[in-house]
């Protein structure tokens, strides 16, 4: 069960937003007539009042925004506090437009400052509400009761991930199977028979078959046990290691088609979403960053050593093309910049060059690359061509990352991946950070990414050399 604390910050979410929502509507109120006392006394604002909550109500329900608000992801957190408050500005328009405000002595005005400050105070509010989850996680999930059918590799691997995301909100119990595994540290409960009458007597939530396809009519049994005491019911089928993330399925007719991994940038209205913001925030930086900072490192750079003020190197871009990545030098001009990363007090990198790679500030050039389509602000950082070639042969997911643009920053680097790669299973840890982001997409992870980033650069990154 939930306990209590965790009880207490749901509350708390829910009461602040409500909070928020009814001070936004004073604050509209003093901004547009100047007089707060007539909004306390005056009963005419009272229906009003009941509408914009009654309405934030309905919207948070219809999005079920407050549902497993402690195990929702931040980027699913903001979608759906953008889906509904999108939600609820629709609804209040449409019952403005249907019973009229004037007889409420309420103005266009108001309703625009009250919905506008409501949206700020709101999404800052959210953004206080992820700090103290997030220091507070290991005792808020909210947790589900739950056991597996079948005691075998898939349920292994069932096990072994329930166990790494506690943040999914399951409390595993044990095991049924008609043979007694093997692994003595499994808490097993009894044969497949038992397991209906154990999840009704000790307030099981939820079952996971892990059982084969041969054991089809055991399965069908149980499910129909299931449905009928109101248990969920999961199966887990065996053909789920075919790839890392969840499965697509599609229905050709009635034939069902799998998909190992969603792409959601291969929808053209994604790509079309992501390459406006692109070029609009490329042309930000370039505009009111780069064309002051420019002059100033060019001179920085000249007078530190000989050699062009930008360094530029094929590196590997979508579908495995070559293109021409552009950077602030910040090393001696030396024969090995195509062959050898930078390590750790690395002879070749100057002063300047040192405090520009630690802050970041060397991939500004590339932000050219993004208006020219070579790149995007997110996505899997570059590599040069050798090494694609090196590690393309030796990790088998290694060239999937390729399926996007590169990116100036990008989700392996928010995690900490970033810098030297001395060893294969480092390189592995980048790719299955890569690939996580290709099947994860949103343009709200991309905002996240990016926020971090730039945190990031302020605070200073181990790995950043």
């Amino acid at each position: 069960m939930l306990n209590r604390y965790a009880t207490f910050i749901k509350s708390i979410n829910l009461t602040v937003d409500y909070m928020i929502l009814n001070l936004s509507m004073v604050i509209a109120y003093y901004i547009v007539d100047k007089d707060l006392i007539l909004w306390f006394t005056n009963k005419s604002y009272l229906p009003i009042v009941l509408v914009f909550n009654l309405t934030w109500l309905l919207s948070a329900n219809i999005t079920r925004l407050y549902d497993k608000v402690l195990n929702k992801d931040s980027v699913d957190i903001y979608r759906d506090v953008i889906k509904t408050y999108l939600l609820f500005l629709s609804l209040i328009c449409s019952v403005a437009i249907v019973i009229g405000v004037k007889a409420y002595f309420i103005t266009r005005g108001y309703l625009i400052y009250s919905s506008a400050i409501f949206g700020v105070l709101l999404f800052l509010w959210k953004l206080v509400f992820l700090t103290i989850r997030k220091r507070s996680r290991s005792i808020l999930y909210d947790t589900r009761r739950a056991v597996i059918v079948g005691s075998g590799r898939i349920s292994n691997d069932l096990q072994k991930f329930l166990h790494r995301n506690p943040d999914r909100g399951y409390q595993l119990v044990g095991y049924f199977d008609d043979n007694l595994p093997n692994d003595s540290s499994k808490t097993y409960l009894g044969n497949i028979n038992d397991c209906i009458d154990y999840v009704l007597a000790n307030s099981v939530d939820e079952i996971f078959c892990t059982l084969p396809v041969a054991e089809s009519e055991k399965i069908s049994q149980l499910l129909i046990d299931a449905d009928k005491n109101l248990i969920r019911f999961k199966i887990v089928p065996e053909y789920f290691d075919y790839g890392s993330k969840p499965l697509v399925i599609q229905s050709f007719g009635h034939i069902p088609i799998i998909s190992v991994r969603s792409e959601p940038l291969e929808n053209m209205l994604n790509r079309f979403l992501k390459r406006v913001f692109d070029i609009g925030f490329s042309l930000f930086v370039i505009i009111f960053l780069f064309s002051w900072l420019y002059p100033i490192l060019a001179v920085l750079i000249k007078m530190e050593s000989k050699g062009p003020v930008l360094f530029k190197q094929l590196r590997s871009g979508r579908d495995n093309n070559p293109f021409w990545c552009y950077k602030f030098r910040s090393m001696k001009v030396n024969k090995d910049s195509d062959t050898l990363q930078a390590t750790r007090n690395d002879s070749r990198i100057t002063k300047l060059g040192s405090f520009m790679r630690r802050t970041s500030i060397d991939e500004l050039p590339q932000f050219f690359n993004v208006l020219m389509g070579n790149m995007s602000i997110v996505g899997p950082r570059p590599h040069m061509l050798s090494h694609t070639e090196q590690y393309g042969k030796l990790i088998d997911k290694f060239m999937i990352r390729h399926f996007l643009k590169p990116g100036i920053t990008g989700y392996a680097q928010i995690k900490g991946l970033r810098g030297e790669t001395r060893t294969t299973e480092a390189m592995q840890q980048r790719v299955e950070a890569d690939v996580w982001y290709l099947e994860n997409w949103s343009f709200l992870l991309d905002m996240k990414i990016i926020f971090l980033t730039i945190w990031n650069s302020v605070r200073g990154e181990e790995n950043a050399f």
